[in-house]
């Protein structure tokens, strides 16, 4: 593949195979590259921590019990905003085949969220305390290279906003240090093919509509 390849294949998968382990050896080559990001002053701000097998599993039980006893609170959306969320969900809902007012079903699929939709390899992605904003695009940089990294080895991969709603638990079951603020989670594996919503295209603005090209 080439990187447009790449690029285009690469999309959030929301169910995986969970009998279908991550290769080692492919994982170690997608990190290798990843750790090529670019960052402000080589600080190398990313800190990933990676669990599978019953770490992983122990991980996902306490976060779906900490959902079901305490309600994850909002994402922070504004509203100018918020009808781009709404797009996403109708698109995901729709392809799942639930409703907009089936609110069990639309629950039983958000709760996956908190067990990395069933994806054999969970992680939880860190940045110092410290750190800023400039620092935070580096973590970004790192990301999108290990999430194509990883497609390119026929892996894929979804980021998670939903997991640092809960820090403290997912801390606790990773021995994530203090002075690192929990940032995102993210899931590795193989995409179930039967699952519908990982089938979906999501809709991209026209470039014109983010881009500002000033000339002369």
């Amino acid at each position: 593949m080439d990187l447009a390849d790449v690029v285009l294949r690469r999309h959030s998968s929301r169910m995986f195979l969970p009998d279908k382990p991550v290769p080692q050896e492919l994982l170690q080559e997608a990190l290798t590259l990843a750790m090529r990001a670019p960052s402000n002053s080589n600080v190398q701000p990313w800190r990933l921590f990676l669990t599978t097998g019953a770490r992983r599993e122990r991980l996902g039980a306490a976060l779906a019990h900490q959902v079901r006893t305490t309600p994850p609170p909002t994402l922070g959306l504004p509203e100018s905003h918020s009808h781009l969320r709404r797009q996403l969900g109708a698109l995901l809902y729709g392809a799942m085949g639930v409703a907009r007012d089936d609110d069990a079903g639309r629950w039983t699929a958000q709760l996956r969220n908190w067990d990395f939709f069933h994806a054999p390899m969970a992680g939880i992605v860190c940045m110092h305390r410290d750190l800023g904003l400039p620092d935070a695009i580096g973590v970004g940089m790192f990301l999108q290279t290990l999430l194509l990294a990883l497609t390119e080895r026929g892996l894929d991969s979804c980021i998670q906003v939903s997991t640092a709603l809960y820090p403290e638990v997912v801390r606790q079951q990773l021995d994530i240090p203090d002075e690192l603020a929990v940032l995102c989670g993210i899931c590795i594996g193989y995409a179930d093919p039967a699952f519908a919503a990982n089938s979906i295209t999501t809709p991209r603005n026209p470039v014109a509509e983010n881009v500002v090209l000033l000339q002369h």
